[in-house]
């Protein structure tokens, strides 16, 4: 069939279409047109050559930004399969010129930043073109229709018969725009005006043998007879910013729809398998299913494979399809090789109907002097950017495991979160780390903003550091930013920040921010211990810190506290007492001024009671008091003098939570009589109100501790000789009491078992 055409080609795609691509492909074959149009901003016209390199593996991105301001971004992205990257690649290998032809990103990013940019009305529909056609044609799904429709006609043939499913759909389009009009898109009429002065540039140029791929959508709005003065009259007064363009790596997964891209497609690496497989494309997607779920460790064999393509094959004449989609593909897979569960065809859907697949911009692309250290980096330390997330495992005695965490606490400190920290499996020790790392596209923009703070990643992160001490309000916000500093080996920043530190320290008189700093400048001398870091500076401020907190926090700590305040408090004396037990060793005597405040808040019966109790139970796990106080001071705080709410207060925080104080209880019968003998002497009334404080209290403990207080409670006071043993009465034919002969009969054998391979005791 020969179709008669007046005026340039215009070929109306689906972006991210195979069926599209192979038909774009099959009518430039057809038509050789003189030049190549696409939809994509003009700005990216110099960097159009770049797409013929071997180094460039789609799926890659066109990237423009605001020159002043990286963070105002776009993205273009192309994939193989995408009907404009194939028609770039068909100019270049035909030797016609190529250009883009839509809105310069000078105009579109100006916009952005405009709240009424692409206000639509209220009552306006936001029309989506194929799910419009789609149910004009019966079907309720757009993309079972567009597989039907396109995917599984072939046009990849013959010239003339995608020359002629582009006219049809290019008419469809131009009934839908007849009844919609724009659709709820008003910025395509701007858009639109502008394509049509390309296309007369074009058209002066190359006449009309020229070629235009874009949207569907545009099509019937690019053949409208237009005035070039009603043109004009629509690009007069955009706003416009200065911009810089380069080619960045994209991913399957941000193709899709589900990733928050506008113009996505719901199954990407399906489409890429659809272009790439010419034939028995069911078959072979079919086979990459059983590959993967083998490695998996699932038995599916070759029969499976083979039972699956019949059903689904089946599945297809039972709807009245040409070919097997992806519908009919996936249930064929959840009924053969899954066994009907769900688990495994979730795998499926998000490895291969998705995927992770990570294009690759090669190095002659422009980027910013920033992104290029970067680059130079992750060859050196082989840190490869990957779309699939993975862990890292990092022992930081090693030189090239440090200069990855280095790295990447740089790159944190900059914005960029290529990697998240996370709590390792394999040690708790402060040489290890462990990172979770992916490399999401948008990471470039990251990388361009920073790009502001220096030329290498040493010093941006230096710069950004300093800047934030500078202005940081809180001295919370300083300490975390000490630590991060110390991390990433920041070492020319420190002395910014610990004046910042020195500054807001000295200025504020908050008890509770102090305490809540101290811990983080604690860690920092911990982890700058690992790293080689000088943190003596550190150190001299921690110590500073941590006097002022214990004179200040007595008072603090009686003044009239409300209940939420109080239990903030409890938690600051907890975050105290562990970074004073990292700061003691400078022999300076902070331990003991710091239990000297802990028997202070013990003994003050201003003091609310969740915080008098937590300061005894430090106290007694410290060995600074004895059991005999320790009775006495419940006694004291459970006596019928005290609130019930107090009381309660006082338990808690010396037995609540995960601290081992239900194991306390069960080992000291009097420290559990005195809480059983109050809380039966507690009112009705008052009893209600407590109730809450104390199942959070005891609610916490282990159900075998739980069992056994219980147990205990119920014997009564007959029991307190049991009560000495960590879980009930010794077992049948055990003495209640140790034999020290006995004993020391075994010591040499122990001393055997616990010795490392040289023969010296590992304990």
């Amino acid at each position: 069939m020969s179709t008669a055409r007046q005026g340039p080609l215009l070929l109306g795609v689906r972006h991210h279409g195979p069926g599209s691509a192979r038909a774009v492909r099959s009518a430039l074959d057809a038509a050789r047109p003189a030049a190549v149009l696409i939809e994509g901003p003009p700005e990216g016209d110099a960097l159009l050559e770049l797409a013929a390199d071997p180094g460039m593996r789609p799926p890659v991105a066109l990237l423009a930004h605001a020159a002043d301001d990286p963070g105002r971004a776009a993205f273009w992205p192309l994939a193989d399969f995408s009907p404009e990257w194939v028609a770039i690649r068909w100019a270049q290998e035909a030797g016609v010129p190529v250009r883009f032809m839509d809105l310069p990103a000078a105009h579109s990013l100006a916009a952005s930043g405009e709240p009424d940019a692409d206000h639509t009305e209220p009552d306006a529909v936001r029309l989506d073109p194929l799910a419009v056609l789609a149910e004009t044609a019966g079907y309720d799904d757009p993309e079972r229709w567009w597989e039907d429709v396109v995917e599984h006609r072939g046009t990849g043939g013959a010239g003339e018969e995608a020359l002629g499913a582009f006219e049809a759909l290019g008419e469809a389009m131009a009934a839908l725009r007849e009844t919609y009009g724009d659709g709820g898109h008003r910025r395509d009429l701007v858009r639109e005006a502008y394509m049509r002065q390309r296309m007369r540039a074009a058209r002066r140029e190359f006449g009309d043998g020229y070629a235009v791929v874009c949207g569907a959508w545009h099509v019937p709005a690019l053949r409208a007879k237009t005035t070039v003065a009603a043109d004009k009259a629509l690009l007069t007064g955009l706003a416009k910013v200065k911009v810089e363009t380069t080619w960045v790596p994209w991913t399957h997964r941000r193709l899709a729809r589900a990733g928050g891209y506008g113009a996505g497609i719901t199954s990407p690496g399906w489409y890429a398998h659809l272009f790439s497989a010419r034939d028995r494309p069911v078959e072979r997607w079919l086979t990459k299913v059983a590959g993967l779920l083998r490695e998996e460790d699932r038995q599916v064999s070759s029969a499976h494979v083979i039972e699956a393509v019949r059903l689904a094959e089946t599945l297809a004449a039972v709807r009245g399809r040409p070919l097997p989609g992806l519908t009919e593909t996936l249930e064929a897979v959840r009924a053969v090789m899954c066994d009907g569960s769900d688990v495994p065809l979730a795998l499926i859907e998000d490895r291969l109907v998705v995927g992770d697949v990570l294009g690759e911009v090669p190095d002659a692309a422009p980027v910013v002097p920033l992104q290029r250290d970067l680059t130079r980096q992750q060859r050196s330390l082989r840190l490869k950017a990957e779309a699939q997330e993975r862990e890292l495992e990092l022992d930081l005695r090693k030189d090239s495991d440090a200069a990855k965490s280095l790295l990447l606490h740089r790159l944190r400190l900059l914005g960029i979160g290529w990697g998240t920290p996370t709590a390792s499996r394999s040690s708790t020790g402060t040489f290890r780390e462990t990172w979770r790392l992916r490399w999401e596209p948008e990471l470039s923009v990251r990388v361009a903003e920073a790009g502001i703070w220096g030329t290498t990643v040493l010093a941006a992160a230096t710069a950004k550091a300093e800047a934030d001490a500078a202005g940081a309000e809180e001295l919370g916000e300083v300490t975390a930013l000490a630590e991060r500093c110390l991390l990433a080996g920041l070492s020319e920043a420190l002395p910014a920040v610990l004046r910042a530190l020195a500054d807001r320290a000295a200025l504020d008189t908050d008890v509770a921010r102090l305490a809540k700093a101290l811990p983080a400048l604690a860690r920092s001398l911990r982890y700058g211990d690992v790293r080689g870091t000088d943190a003596t500076a550190l150190g001299a401020v921690a110590a500073g810190l941590a006097e002022r907190i214990c004179v200040a926090l007595p008072p603090a700590c009686a003044a009239g506290l409300d209940a939420d305040a109080a239990a903030e408090l409890r938690g600051h004396v907890d975050g105290v007492h562990t970074a004073v037990g990292l700061l003691a060793d400078s022999g300076d005597g902070l331990r003991e001024r710091w239990s000297a405040v802990l028997r202070t808040l013990a003994g003050r019966d201003t003091v609310p009671g969740v915080i008098r109790g937590r300061a005894a139970r430090l106290l007694l796990d410290d060995g600074q008091l004895e059991a005999e106080e320790t009775a006495r001071l419940m006694g004291l705080a459970l006596s019928p003098a005290a609130s019930p709410a107090d009381a309660a207060g006082w338990i808690e925080g010396f037995a609540g939570g995960s601290s081992g104080g239900g194991t306390l209880l069960v080992h000291d019968d009097r420290l559990l009589g005195l809480i059983d003998s109050w809380l039966v002497g507690v009112p009705e009334r008052a009893f209600t109100d407590v109730l809450p404080l104390l199942r959070r209290t005891f609610g916490a403990y282990e159900p075998g501790v739980k069992r056994t207080l219980g147990e205990l409670v119920r014997r009564g006071p007959a029991a307190s000789e049991g009560a000495a043993r960590a879980m009930g009465s010794a077992p049948e034919g055990f003495a209640p009491d140790l034999d020290p002969l006995r004993a020391d009969a075994v010591t040499e054998l122990v001393r055997m078992l616990l010795a490392s391979p040289d023969g010296v005791a590992a304990a």
